[in-house]
């Protein structure tokens, strides 16, 4: 198949892992891969087995449906009670765990939380129900934004009355940014995400390196793209030249996707978000722009998002996970009491999650 067969060149693969191996320093390097995708990419295709020990990948908050608060989980829940309301969710978040249930749980209470798989279908849902309110969740970084967006400015040229957006969408570089200043990580390079990248481009990340002498490479999925990419950042430690390169050329642009991104900026505006693991981190999240008020559920239902310390799993280590301190093995609960099947904390509930990740396939 073309753009899959030749990343998963064997040859391929193998030149590349024994270049990394000739070049790898003695001294541990440490970089994080800001995506779940690559995450899991990494262990499913082993490919942890061909790199030296020197080189340890650590796992970020690189998962949209991981991130979104516990909070935020509180509120859609609570929205899920009232009988007059539809809430329409994409499928790994009905098992994130709020402080007291599920969205899995509520749907089996009250019959009125639906899978969607994209957006737009929230338009359909509106229209067959014009009796319901309905409350889209509106969860992802840069890469769902733009068509949450596009169906905002649908809904409103339609005039659609009964939908409503409640957005937890994050913002990549922000997340980066806050955590390139944790000394505990001693973070020497970034894999940045293709999918995100792919939107806003490689402008975005510059000042990671300039500001903080880290380097960065945007990287694609398969297996020899994860591989190119780790040698591009090894070298660039060992020439003392960080930068941000693009491996992922067939995707990803400097500028990025010009029409995806006006349509965002038409729509939200960025103001400070609660990251799950992380808290609060400055102008790094969307909400809706003040002409779009009659679609936020935050301002129609009039949900605070105040931050709670309650029903808090204390043994649960999926924060730290989250801020790549520790490895999914180093929690307590992992595999023992949490487990894709009884999952604990939402780094074992998505795909994209570390402990989910950790648990396929390590």
């Amino acid at each position: 198949m073309k753009y899959v067969d030749e990343f998963r060149n064997k040859n391929l693969i193998g030149g590349i892992s024994e270049k990394i191996r000739k070049i790898a320093l003695k001294d541990k390097i440490n970089i994080m891969e800001v995506c779940g995708t690559h995450t899991q990419a990494f262990f499913r295709f082993g490919l942890n087995k061909i790199l030296p020990n020197s080189l340890r990948l650590l796992s970020g908050p690189g998962c949209p449906v991981c991130v979104s608060s516990q909070e935020y989980i509180d509120d859609a829940v609570r929205l899920a009670g009232h009988k007059d309301v539809i809430i329409l969710t994409f499928g790994d978040m009905l098992r994130i765990p709020g402080s007291n249930s599920t969205l899995e749980k509520e749907r089996a209470r009250f019959g009125n939380v639906r899978v969607v798989y994209s957006a737009l279908d929230s338009l359909k849902v509106a229209r067959l129900n014009p009796g319901k309110k309905v409350i889209f969740l509106a969860v992802g970084f840069e890469t769902t934004a733009p068509t949450i967006a596009l169906t905002i400015l649908s809904a409103r040229k339609e005039n659609v009355k009964n939908l409503f957006f409640f957005s937890s969408l994050k913002l990549i570089p922000a997340a980066m940014n806050y955590l390139v200043q944790d000394k505990r990580l001693n973070l020497h390079g970034f894999l940045c995400p293709g999918h995100v990248s792919a939107i806003i481009g490689t402008k975005p990340y510059e000042f990671i390196p300039q500001r903080y002498k880290i380097g960065c490479c945007i990287a694609g999925f398969e297996p020899l793209d994860i591989l190119e990419a780790i040698y591009f950042l090894i070298r660039q430690i060992l020439s003392n030249r960080p930068r941000v390169e693009n491996q992922y050329t067939r995707v990803v642009t400097r500028q990025g996707n010009p029409k995806a991104r006006e349509i965002i900026a038409e729509v939200f505006t960025v103001h400070d978000a609660y990251w799950r693991g992380l808290g609060r981190i400055p102008q790094s999240g969307l909400t809706l722009k003040k002409e779009f008020y009659k679609f936020d559920a935050k301002k129609v239902f009039g949900l605070r998002h105040v931050v709670r310390n309650v029903g808090r799993t204390t043994q649960c280590r999926c924060a730290d996970v989250l801020k790549g301190l520790i490895s999914p093995l180093d929690c307590p609960l992992f595999s023992k009491v949490c487990s894709p099947e009884n999952p604990v904390g939402p780094c074992m509930v998505s795909n994209e999650g570390s402990c989910n990740a950790y648990y396929k396939y390590k």
